[in-house]
């Protein structure tokens, strides 16, 4: 059976990776103002990180509507696709999966599997590829959504905040809560497994960083590994550095600068990991 996979823009997959694996991603919108962008395709990562601090208000982001669904899977219908694998951004993070999920219902081509990455960012980018990568040597569906219920389980994404402004601007916490946080100098820790997003504090950057190598140590050995940030290249590229001994064995750790949608709730300077475990 052919099987073809579809994501949307939040899972930050390089786009080598989308050719080469033949994943077609469905871009989130991004709205500035009277402004509305795709993700990705009419606004880039490096023009949003550079606008950033000027956007007032503060950034809103929206999911892509049923019919943007229903045309991508009409058009891998038409291009001989027997089955289709869709595979989204947590549903306690964006409402992503269920437009996915109303727009396969009324598909009726051919079998359309809906499935919850219960991730975000590369989190949601490692699975994709997983199961491209199975799709391609011809697995089944079954086959391959048991496989990716596996790889979920040791799946995780987690960061540190520079500030808890943008979520205050983007309505995510509450306007006290988030100048009490800044007034202690709060730092803000991100944690992601399973669907379950845990946000702990710390009160310095460097307390910040240890943990994030707390976890990094605990997750260790790895399948995948790989720095996420948001805006900070040169810090990415310097924790890179300090991490070689949780490399891969024979691989390499990337560095991807989240997309503007998660980017406009973290806000910049947020930077962390996304990664597999070994079994």
């Amino acid at each position: 059976m052919s099987v073809r996979i579809v994501t949307d823009s939040t899972c930050d997959l390089p786009e080598e990776v989308v050719n080469q694996q033949n994943i077609i991603v469905v871009p989130l919108y991004i709205n500035v103002g009277e402004k509305s962008y795709l993700d990705g395709v009419t606004l880039t990562r490096e023009e949003f990180y550079q606008q950033l601090p000027t956007y007032f208000p503060a950034p809103k982001t929206a999911t892509p509507g049923i019919e943007s669904f229903l045309q991508v899977y009409e058009r891998l219908a038409n291009e001989g696709a027997e089955a289709i694998l869709s595979i989204h951004i947590s549903e306690t993070l964006s409402a992503t999966v269920n437009s996915a999920r109303t727009a396969a219902q009324q598909f009726t081509r051919i079998p359309v599997t809906v499935l919850d990455s219960t991730q975000l960012s590369l989190g949601t980018g490692f699975i994709v590829e997983k199961a491209a990568q199975l799709a391609a040597i011809g697995k089944t569906m079954e086959e391959i959504t048991s496989a990716l219920q596996e790889v979920m389980k040791r799946s995780y994404v987690f960061a540190s905040l520079k500030t808890l402004e943008y979520l205050r601007r983007g309505g995510r916490m509450n306007f006290a809560i988030a100048k009490f946080g800044e007034i202690l100098q709060l730092k803000p820790l991100l944690h992601m497994n399973m669907s379950k997003a845990t946000a702990l504090r710390t009160r310095t950057n460097k307390r910040a960083r240890k943990r994030l190598l707390d976890w990094l140590n605990e997750y260790a050995p790895y399948d995948k590994l790989a720095i996420v940030h948001a805006g900070v290249q040169a810090e990415a590229e310097a924790l890179r550095d300090q991490i070689r001994s949780f490399f891969p064995e024979g691989g390499s750790v990337p560095i991807v600068q989240i997309t503007p949608v998660l980017g406009s709730h973290l806000g910049i300077g947020a930077i962390g990991f996304a990664c597999i475990s070994k079994k």
